[in-house]
């Protein structure tokens, strides 16, 4: 034993001092050997209990915690002997051990702890929840050692509770998270506040700083915790509210623990700050359904009062962290609370006046925390936008502050530009995520006081404007001109946009057409200097980036608030275009906007981010009705439609990136949509139109059939025609149209597409856009694909599309393996686009598909086989994490069981088992729309199996494929499966916080006809688990749900029982609250 300890200890050692790389690597691959054998529990408690410190307990924790979701390789009461000896080694240990060790052993304690949670033992007890009890009561300020160790073990534990890592299944999870929640978690956060009083009521409290903040931090992963099972991202604030349980009423509806927050704040130094405030802002999320009217105005005022007093003593906010807490706390003032609510408490005029002075203060400090500023914004813009809302007489303030705002916002953001250029530092507009978040929220701000906005801006722009014109492009005035006036150009798009659709102001239409007059003057100066790009790489000579962006956003947020098919009169925004730049009416306007669309398509073609705005913008004009009308009697969108080349415009050509070339779609898309605005099915203007792309193809059929041909050029020129033909597949949404499309397609550019799959299926880049291409053409838009009886397009479409998936599918399965970093974008990003594929056949029900085997047609078959192959490639452990993938499996599955239906039941029981296996993880999913089809699979996949098991004798079946029995066999074979779906769904039902119960209902009830032992042995375990005064309810309730259902699965019946399932749930939750109230009882009270 002391040899093993001896080796051991040094591989330890060698894996964390080792400066050798190579001596690390192999040291770790002994660890990893030492870990796969049959004595690694014997040897990990060893060096937990004997291991040389530091490294020894180290690796044996972390070793212990990887092996813990391996559900064979350490037993139940292994388990529990583990924790008992963690916790021992712990208690003896954690004063000499260093903190990262004691870390480690909390989250290996924590771990076992979560994973067996629900475990009963013989005797009926929960054996891995009985050290909680007293772990909670060992919390005490005086004794600082134990305490501090009992508070790290309990929020560790309940991010452990909040986590699924090492959990079997997403149900385990959501079972043992909510009966911790119901028993310990509530104990635990009073627990914490009733310390955190006894701390504050102390005259001195620096002997329990360290008790003090891990209280904090146990008291706000309280409160933190997914109370229902959401999963949601405490990230967003948007609509965010922490869904305490009813029974927690009593700690927060007298307001008195954001009394004793506050207090702490005042009391405590700025290292406890940050935490203080992280728990503020929990406790202002509160949600509101938790008081009464009374109640919530009582806590509103605590929260309002609190603010104010953190404002009346600002030195701890100079900490970037609590600053940051500070404005979240104020986002969410506003979005849990309504602002008739707010003006009632008597500390409002004095908070909002302080808020706005420390708004303002806070946009002035563009260095300081930029990020924060985003939530007092917020916090702004849902005051004015909740004001028409409110009665006239209450007095909101708003009129007042709110220009300060702005105009602390317009000017800091103009005199910071002198900064970036002088000194070199990041400009904020740089960053335009954030930057459109912000614009985002002063949009409305900025419409309090119009007039004073526009005359600030207008001020700026005719100061920076000259010098910017007039002055040398290196002279720092002139860099810092062109630097301010980017950021005014902004923020006059930002104002433009801010136009009500609801009301009409003459005045501010004419201030939005003196400062759009003025953006498109300086737009048409700056493009009269640019000169052409000497590379393929390069900006256009004299051009500026950032001013690019700022006409793009002009011009786009003009267009959404300006050019609307809903506009019915004329606006007073073009009295002023007039008399500035003769632009007199819609059609003008849209004049200019083109000519600037085929300026940025000439110039900037090489820039990504600009050319991907133009070409937004052009499509977002060809999609109004009234626009593209107007559109297409221009003169220059004319010439765009006969001239549409790459001599014309670079990035349509070869050369180009193969980045830009997706901006291509979107260019033939926009195009398409013009041309077809008054086609009236005429072929030869369509014929005219596609003249170049036919070029094209007819050239790419040629180089085919040629030898000496340049891959490259040939790859890229398939992927472009690719591109361009998908974008006017996308505009095609007539039957005429598409039938005139696919007339020309077929057969030259299916066998270029065909044969480009079969020569490079490894090149991702070139059978990605042919797979998305065939994915458009295949999708029945506004049934365009519904072809005459006398048409066989649709066959034929279906034979070309399936040719190149199958051709495609083989050659790709056949390749050798690559990275886990590369297996996404070079094998498995395909196979989820060709789920798409099959899928829109298979729904969009315009294939005759019964028909196929009559005449031997193997096509179908085929294309469902790959989709088998191509499930199983994808490790069934990864399926989940490959969000696209998976909701198009689902969405494929769904239509497969729908409509082919004696496929499945002919697959091989193995293949239909991981089926089966798969259906489960999406019932237990997150994404509703993937629940939505796993369920209606399972439906259809029940009902099959229901009715062959049930019938006597087999239904005929003329010119229906004859079923198989591999789903039978696989039921057979794995009865752990449907078992296990019973018992997920029910739990989840439950107990859980259910996103689609109607489609969750509907395969349950074949569940539990076909596994009626199992659900008979869930029911019993259930009651089993449930005290005895609520064990009577619950039987009541098991009884009522199957009240008047009878043993089929028609649509009728399936309906009562999802009746009776609602009810159930209602009736559960009652339960669970003790607030039930038998039906019996109810009826004999009436």
């Amino acid at each position: 034993m002391t040899e093993e300890l001896e080796v051991l200890n040094r591989f330890c050692k060698e894996l964390y001092e080792s400066t050798n790389q190579e001596s690390r690597l192999q040291a770790e691959r002994n660890l990893q050997e030492w870990s796969n054998t049959p004595e690694w529990l014997r040897l990990s408690t060893m060096l937990l209990e004997r291991g040389e410190v530091p490294y020894g307990p180290l690796v044996a924790s972390n070793t212990l915690l990887k092996l813990l979701s391996n559900k064979t390789s350490i037993n139940t009461e292994q388990r529990l002997e583990l924790s008992r000896f963690v916790l021992n080694q712990l208690g003896m240990r954690a004063q000499s051990l260093p903190p990262y060790v004691v870390s480690s052993l909390c989250q290996l304690f924590c771990r076992v702890t979560k994973i067996e949670w629900i475990h009963m033992d013989d005797s009926q007890q929960f054996p891995f929840k009985e050290p909680i009890e007293s772990i909670i009561k060992s919390i005490s300020l005086e004794n600082s050692g134990e305490s501090l160790l009992a508070l790290q073990i309990l929020s560790l534990l309940i991010s452990e509770m909040n986590s699924a890592v090492g959990m079997e299944s997403i149900t385990k999870h959501r079972k043992t998270s909510s009966t911790f929640r119901d028993a310990y978690l509530f104990n635990i956060y009073e627990s914490t506040v009733s310390h955190l009083r006894d701390a504050a009521a102390k005259a001195n409290l620096q002997p329990y700083y360290p008790v003090v903040m891990a209280l904090l931090e146990l008291n706000l992963n309280c409160l933190l915790f997914d109370f229902i099972g959401s999963l949601a991202d405490e990230t967003s604030e948007d609509n965010y509210n922490v869904q305490v349980p009813t029974v927690w009423r009593s700690a927060f509806t007298d307001g008195s623990v954001i009394k004793l927050m506050t207090q702490l704040y005042i009391q405590l130094p700025e290292k406890f700050t940050e935490k203080i405030m992280g728990v503020l802002v929990q406790l202002a999320s509160i949600r509101r359904t938790l008081f009464n009217a009374g109640e919530r105005q009582t806590y509103l005022e605590e929260l309002v009062v609190g603010t104010k007093l953190i404002m009346d003593n600002p030195s701890k906010l100079s900490d970037q962290g609590t600053f940051h807490e500070f404005c979240r706390l104020v986002a969410r003032l506003k979005a849990n609370f309504q602002l008739c609510e707010l003006i009632k408490v008597e500390e409002y005029k004095p908070m909002i006046r302080l808020l706005a002075e420390f708004t303002v203060q806070s946009l002035r400090m563009v260095d300081f925390s930029p990020n924060s500023t985003y939530y007092l914004l917020c916090f702004w813009h849902r005051m004015v936008t909740s004001v028409p809302y409110i009665r006239t007489q209450d007095e909101h303030q708003l009129e007042v502050y709110c220009p300060e705002i702005v105009s602390a916002f317009v000017e800091s953001r103009i005199a910071y530009v002198e900064k970036v250029v002088t000194e070199g530092v990041d400009d904020p507009i740089d960053d335009h995520g954030s930057l459109m978040q912000i614009f985002e929220q002063i949009i409305s701000i900025i419409r309090c006081d119009y007039e004073k906005t526009y005359r600030l801006l207008i001020a700026h722009f005719d100061e920076n404007a000259p010098i910017y014109q007039n002055g040398n492009d290196n002279d720092v005035s002139t860099r810092i001109a062109h630097g301010r006036l980017v950021w005014i150009a902004t923020l006059m798009g930002t104002a433009i946009f801010g136009k009500s659709t609801s009301s009409n102001n003459d005045e501010h239409d004419k201030m939005d057409g003196e400062m759009l007059s003025r953006v498109i003057r300086l737009m048409q100066l700056n493009d009269s200097r640019l000169e052409f790009p000497t590379s393929v790489d390069a900006d256009p000579g004299r051009g500026s980036v950032r001013m690019e962006y700022a006409f793009m956003h002009v011009l786009e947020n003009f267009r959404r608030g300006y050019i609307m098919d809903q506009v019915c009169r004329t606006s007073a925004i073009y009295e002023k275009l007039q008399q500035q730049l003769n632009i007199a009416d819609e059609s003008d306007i849209l004049g200019v906007i083109v000519q600037k669309i085929i300026t940025n398509l000439k110039f900037w073609a090489t820039n990504d981010r600009i050319l991907d705005l133009t070409l937004a913008l052009l499509k977002d004009l060809s999609l109004g009705y009234t626009a593209v009308r107007k559109l297409f009697r221009l003169p220059d969108i004319q010439l765009l439609l006969n001239n549409h080349t790459a001599d014309h415009f670079s990035f349509l050509g070869t050369g180009t990136s193969l980045r830009s070339m997706k901006y291509r779609t979107t260019f033939y898309e926009a195009l398409t949509r013009l041309l077809t605005t008054d086609l009236n099915d005429d072929d030869e203007v369509f014929t005219r139109f596609i003249a170049p792309l036919n070029q094209t193809m007819r050239q790419i059929v040629d180089a085919f059939n040629s030898n000496g041909v340049d891959q490259t050029q040939l790859q890229c020129a398939i992927i472009g025609m690719c591109r361009d033909v998908r974008g006017i597949a996308t505009a095609c949404t007539t039957k005429a149209l598409y039938q005139i499309l696919f007339d020309w397609l077929y057969p030259d550019m299916f066998e270029v597409m065909l044969k480009a799959v079969e020569t490079w299926p490894e090149k991702a880049e070139v059978t990605t856009p042919i797979l998305r291409f065939i994915g458009e053409l295949c999708q029945n838009r506004q049934q365009r694909l519904k072809f005459e009886m006398t048409s066989c397009s649709a066959v034929l479409l279906f034979r070309e599309v399936s040719k190149i998936i199958v051709a495609y599918g083989n050659r790709l399965l056949a390749l050798p393996e690559v990275s886990k970093d590369d297996v996404y974008r070079l094998r498995f990003k395909n196979m989820g686009i060709s789920f798409f594929i099959l899928k829109s056949c298979l729904v969009g029900a315009y294939v005759p598909f019964g028909v196929f085997r009559l005449y031997g047609d193997t096509s179908l078959q085929d294309s469902l086989d790959m989709f088998v192959k191509f499930f199983l490639a994808i490790p069934e452990a990864d399926f989940p994490s490959y969000t696209k993938i998976s909701t198009a499996y689902y969405h494929l599955l769904e239509a497969v069981c729908t409509d082919c239906m004696p496929f499945v039941s002919r697959l091989d029981p193995q293949v239909f088992a991981a089926i089966l296996r798969s259906v489960q993880s999406g019932v237990m999913s997150i994404d509703p729309t993937v629940i939505t089809s796993a369920c209606s699979s399972l439906d259809l996949i029940l009902n099959f199996l229901y009715k062959k098991l049930t019938r006597s004798v087999g239904a005929s079946s003329v010119g229906i494929e004859p079923d198989g029995d591999g789903c039978i066999q696989a039921v057979k074979n794995h009865p752990d499966l449907l078992s296990e779906l019973l018992s997920a769904t029910m739990s989840a039902l439950m107990f859980g916080e259910v996103k689609c119960q109607w489609s969750m209902s509907r395969p349950l009830l074949g569940l539990m006809l076909l596994q009626e032992e199992c659900y008979t042995a869930f029911k019993n375990e259930i009651l089993a688990q449930q005290p005895p005064e609520k064990r009577d309810h619950f039987r009541m309730a098991f009884e009522a749900l199957m009240d008047g259902i009878e043993r089929n699965l028609t649509v009728k019946n399936k309906d009562a029982f999802t009746q009776n399932l609602a009810k159930f749930r209602r009736d559960i939750v009652e339960i669970v609250k003790g607030d039930y109230i038998p039906s019996s009882n109810v009826n004999s009270m009436v």
